[in-house]
């Protein structure tokens, strides 16, 4: 079936989020935190993780994007952000619409643009998001080709941070619980399907670790001060590897962030945040 460009401009939701400190708390698991990030992890002062926004607006902006008739067997998860208006609280409930802002023909495959914004219940803002995903053999439409996709160039420098960060043999299978229950991240049959030798791990669990790195290196462990966050899914990550994220300083304020498997292979690119002072 042919992709429906029609939709550009729908919009989608609200979408309705219940959740309490025991999810917030298996994120932070899924993505890797523990006893050296109490706050993340333990009811007492419990924080959020800055990237846990992504949980809640997945399935709004999963909704606009099946509705485009792309089939679900070709798509991947091609690039992901969040802007932050404020801290994420520890329980509560998050309403999330989002609209397909964009489908563009990239001859190969479609792009297909949603973005998404999320409020507490009273319709307060908290955070915005931005979800790209990637439509093989779903181009050819005679479309607009969109914007280059465009490679970042990172400094001729040392980063000024790396955090190598293990991740453990079940780190699909705990991420999944927070709500991505696709089974090429826990069926190694349906994993040979798709091409690999094993399940492998969420983009968006990768996506965690590198939001970590930035959160400990570049605010102070402070989640008030992480106000924004995107990259590109440029790799593969299978449970066991270690995620090693890089960040250069540039102007005040602005890091680029990439992230590599011990083996040298970027995983994550085009990462840029944004944290305050």
């Amino acid at each position: 079936m042919a992709i429906n460009t029609d939709l550009v401009g729908k919009s989608y939701g609200p979408t309705e989020y219940k959740y309490t400190s025991k999810d917030t708390i298996l994120y932070a698991l899924g993505v890797g935190s523990g006893p050296d990030e109490l706050n993340f992890v333990y009811e007492n002062d419990l924080k959020v993780l800055p990237t846990f926004g992504v949980i809640p607006a997945f399935p709004a902006a999963m909704m606009g994007m099946m509705e485009t008739g792309a089939n679900p067997m070709m798509v991947v998860h091609g690039e992901q952000g969040i802007t932050l208006h404020r801290s994420i609280p520890d329980e509560g409930t998050i309403l999330t619409k989002a609209a397909i802002e964009a489908i563009y023909d990239k001859g190969s495959g479609a792009v297909i643009l949603v973005k998404t914004t999320s409020t507490d219940e009273k319709g307060e803002a908290l955070f915005d998001g931005k979800f790209v995903f990637f439509a093989r053999g779903e181009g050819g439409f005679g479309g607009d080709r969109g914007p280059s996709a465009g490679a970042i160039e990172y400094p001729d420098r040392d980063p000024d941070f790396r955090t190598d960060m293990p991740t453990l043999p079940i780190q699909a299978l705990m991420y999944r619980l927070s709500g991505d229950l696709n089974p090429l991240h826990a069926d190694p049959n349906f994993a040979k399907i798709a091409g690999f030798d094993r399940p492998i791990l969420h983009g968006l669990g990768t996506y965690g670790h590198a939001g970590r790195a930035v959160l400990s290196r570049g605010c102070g462990g402070d989640p008030a001060r992480f106000k924004s966050f995107e990259a590109r899914f440029s790799g593969t990550v299978f449970p066991g590897d270690t995620i090693i994220t890089e960040g250069w300083a540039l102007e005040k304020g602005k890091y680029l962030v990439r992230c590599k498997r011990q083996t040298g292979d970027v995983v994550l690119s085009n990462g840029i945040a944004m944290v305050a002072a």
